[in-house]
């Protein structure tokens, strides 16, 4: 088995490519050993010292490092990780991953699914080149409200990302669309 490394535009995340199916459908993001105890392929990451964040996608791993911790140090433990769980059989995940987008009851709906769409179909599949996912939270008062995962959360460059890429990309197709703003789960 060959694994590999891409980097993101986050120097604290590396993305991991097993030259095989991740997931099924969707994404997972752990932020803790605790979280991930219904991945084994992201339990098993974990284990390596210096990791704090694991995203899962449909043919990727992104894994985020502490700050005081070398990519050097921790990367060939990383790649040992994965191989290792390739050999096991066991899943990348037990049970189903989640929706990627929160549920939106309200007046708004039929603009909440043009958000959807338009994440769907122009943001997300260019963010997951970059290691990460950005899923919708919520619309309020022309607000919408996005989560950022693996690569993106923490990003030194997604706040740009978030006010020059995305808000005005909906702004441009949704009017009622004022603002974008980052979320925390």
């Amino acid at each position: 088995m060959f694994i590999q490394t891409e980097s993101t535009p986050n120097p604290a995340t590396l993305k991991f490519l097993p030259g095989q199916a991740v997931l099924e459908a969707g994404t997972a993001d752990f932020t803790s050993q605790e979280a991930a105890a219904v991945s084994p392929l992201a339990g098993r990451i974990f284990a390596v010292s210096g990791v704090t964040g694991v995203f899962l996608g449909t043919d990727f791993v992104t894994v985020t490092k502490a700050e005081d911790v070398d990519w050097d140090h921790v990367k060939p433990a990383i790649l040992g990780a994965i191989m290792e769980h390739y050999q096991s059989g066991a899943p990348a995940m037990e049970g189903a991953s989640q929706a990627a987008h929160a549920e939106h009851d309200g007046p708004d709906g039929d603009i909440v699914v043009q958000i959807k769409d338009l994440l769907d179909t122009r943001v997300r599949p260019a963010v997951a080149q970059d290691g990460g996912d950005i899923t919708f939270h919520g619309f309020e008062r022309g607000v919408v409200y996005l989560h950022m995962q693996g690569a993106c959360a923490g990003c030194p460059s997604s706040t740009l990302t978030l006010k020059m890429g995305i808000e005005n990309l909906l702004k441009h197709y949704i009017p009622e669309v004022t603002e974008v703003r980052p979320v925390a789960v």
